[in-house]
């Protein structure tokens, strides 16, 4: 669907890659501008979390956790840390996880591995994860790249385990940011790569109370 937007693939990662390396390591960077948004996103992520969390059959455990897209940590520390014994980031950008290590405090100590690496070249660790959170990074991934960072996440979760999904949604096709270098997909294309992957949705919601002038944003837990 995004091959006719994206026309070198090389190109479409590296300016994606320089974007980010120019973007401050604050939690207001880590938004775009709209830090304000940070406890309410916090807050509905952590409600659509928690109804997955728990002891018994069918529950999701809460030993180890992976940020993917973690930037500063801003969702490690507040959602991550807070739910889980341990947890790991992953981000493209060297000085966004140096910044995490202070930023994230004293419960830094609970962080096991800082990856510095591209979604598109990222190989979880099999069986290793009750949850596997991606937020506001889908985007960046071609189409085909993404269903395979899917499967693979796939493979990284320990039994019952759990990805999340939540980003941007476009009310129609793809849209390119050109500034950024990502795609923002409707929700029929996400459903189609999420069935590419192999993954059923067992739940989605849309984000409330965010600012009327941005994508809607959806929390799509897949397994």
């Amino acid at each position: 669907m995004e091959d006719r937007l994206i026309e070198n693939q090389t190109v479409f990662y590296s300016k994606a890659e320089h974007y980010w390396k120019e973007v401050s390591p604050t939690v207001d960077g880590m938004l775009g501008g709209y830090g304000s948004i940070s406890s309410i996103d916090i807050n509905g992520s952590k409600k659509f979390l928690q109804k997955f969390l728990g002891e018994g059959p069918g529950k999701t455990g809460t030993g180890c956790a992976l940020d993917c897209g973690a930037g500063i940590g801003r969702i490690t520390k507040r959602l991550l840390l807070p739910l889980f014994r341990t947890v790991d980031l992953v981000d493209v950008t060297q000085e966004f996880l140096d910044k995490a290590r202070t930023y994230l405090g004293e419960e830094a100590k609970r962080v096991e591995n800082y990856f510095c690496c591209g979604l598109q070249d990222f190989q979880p660790q099999p069986e290793r994860y009750d949850v596997i959170w991606i937020q506001w990074v889908i985007g960046h991934l071609t189409d085909d790249h993404l269903v395979e960072f899917l499967r693979r996440c796939r493979s990284g979760l320990r039994p019952d385990g759990l990805i999340v999904v939540k980003d941007n949604v476009a009310y129609e096709g793809v849209i390119l940011d050109d500034v950024d270098s990502s795609v923002c997909r409707d929700l029929n294309v996400l459903h189609r790569l999420v069935a590419r992957a192999g993954l059923n949705i067992i739940c989605e919601e849309q984000q409330k109370n965010f600012p009327e002038e941005i994508y809607q944003v959806h929390t799509i837990a897949l397994r």
